[in-house]
């Protein structure tokens, strides 16, 4: 593929920090590196306390732990997210009930939410998709009036906000992606972020196993112990030691990111005026970290010839999650409530080639294969 849809990005001191963490002998979990690592995610987003943890899978996991989501308690997830935002919290039994998508965009429907509390709900997950924050008020108001957790899925959200407010620091917990596809990576690798702060001390529990390790690393216990149920969710100095390279030059990262983003945006913006294609709208109440640039076809045909003919072209062009409501495992589960945006999302959304290395004629040259498919103008 002349043009892959994603080529991870090296910002150049990842190597430096990776011989440094060897050097220093301390590989395990919570040394130099991931300390720097948790106290840069702090300064960037504003509030709350940073855990490092291997995956946004298991910071997820360890958000339905700190939820106390047990066995017949409901979690309210959007139908279209990756498995994870629902998987987390299914393995400690918890009932899922799926909500549609907006419209106009991949996110849940918040007008949705409300029909689906019970006097089981528990937790309702905010996946801020393609970095684009959910309209956070109206799901805040909810879990104040029922007395509910918010866990943000922010995967796909560093960097980006709600009217100012970082991604991942407005519900209880937050949990981040640093998957080689993000933009900024660690190969694999996520974090918790704890905004609820008497939950703070519970978090170092849960990543630590269920032990009370981290207090007794401080001095605060005199030896530490099983205190709770948890797992293993500290990534590694070397993780974290490549992590801390991205962090340091997010800002660049963000700069070129949009600069594509926007290229992408106006190049295509005469499609969907004539109404050949959906592309993403930013609320005026989220900011826009150009995590993901997406189109949305009007049917799953065309938008399975014009993969196809990216691909002729070189460009490696994708589509993105199935409907979870419809999956294979969740079908019979589900209450059978149609959820026709999510399914035309599963059906006719195109994610096109974004990095950080991605040069300008490509995006234009990506931009002309679309428009010539549509009928458009080739410049």
């Amino acid at each position: 593929m002349a043009v892959p849809f994603n080529r991870p990005y090296l910002t150049g001191h990842e190597a430096q920090y990776l011989e440094k963490a060897l050097a220093n002998r301390k590989l395990a979990g919570d040394g130099t590196f991931t300390k720097q690592c948790q106290a840069k995610l702090e300064s960037l987003l504003g509030s709350g306390r940073a855990f490092l943890t291997t995956s946004c899978t298991d910071a997820l996991e360890a958000a339905a732990l700190l939820c106390d989501v047990g066995p017949g308690d409901e979690v309210i997830v959007p139908s279209y997210t990756f498995v994870s935002s629902a998987n987390a919290f299914a393995l400690r039994g918890a009932n899922i009930r799926f909500v549609d998508s907006l419209p106009d965009h991949p996110n849940l429907d918040h007008s949705k939410v409300e029909e689906l509390i019970t006097e089981r709900t528990r937790v309702i997950v905010a996946v801020h998709y393609a970095g684009v924050a959910c309209e956070m008020d109206s799901l805040c108001a909810l879990a104040d009036r029922h007395n509910l957790k918010i866990v943000e899925d922010a995967a796909q959200g560093i960097a980006s906000s709600y009217r100012g407010k970082s991604l991942g620091t407005i519900g209880d917990l937050g949990a981040f992606s640093y998957h080689e596809t993000k933009n900024v990576i660690a190969g694999e690798g996520g974090s918790l972020h704890v905004n609820d702060l008497r939950l703070v001390e519970q978090a170092e529990i849960v990543r630590e196993k269920g032990t009370n390790r981290s207090a007794f690393f401080r001095g605060d216990v005199d030896k530490y112990g099983w205190v709770a149920v948890g797992s293993s969710f500290l990534p590694s100095e070397l993780t974290a030691a490549f992590l801390l390279a991205q962090l340091e030059n997010i800002d660049r990262i963000q700069r070129r990111r949009l600069h594509l983003w926007n290229a992408y945006d106006a190049g295509l913006a005469a499609l969907a005026k004539r109404g050949d294609v959906q592309l993403p709208t930013i609320p005026n109440y989220a900011s826009n970290n150009a995590h993901m640039y997406f189109l949305v076809c009007d049917s799953l045909d065309t938008r399975t010839r014009l993969i196809a003919r990216l691909r002729e072209r070189g460009f490696g062009a994708v589509f993105h999650y199935q409907s979870l409501h419809a999956s294979r495992y969740f079908k019979d589960k589900h209450d059978g409530r149609p959820l026709p945006n999510a399914d035309r999302y599963t059906d006719c959304l195109v994610r096109l080639p974004m990095f950080y290395e991605l040069e300008d004629a490509d995006v234009e040259r990506i931009c002309d294969t679309v428009r010539g498919f549509f009928g458009g103008a080739r410049v």
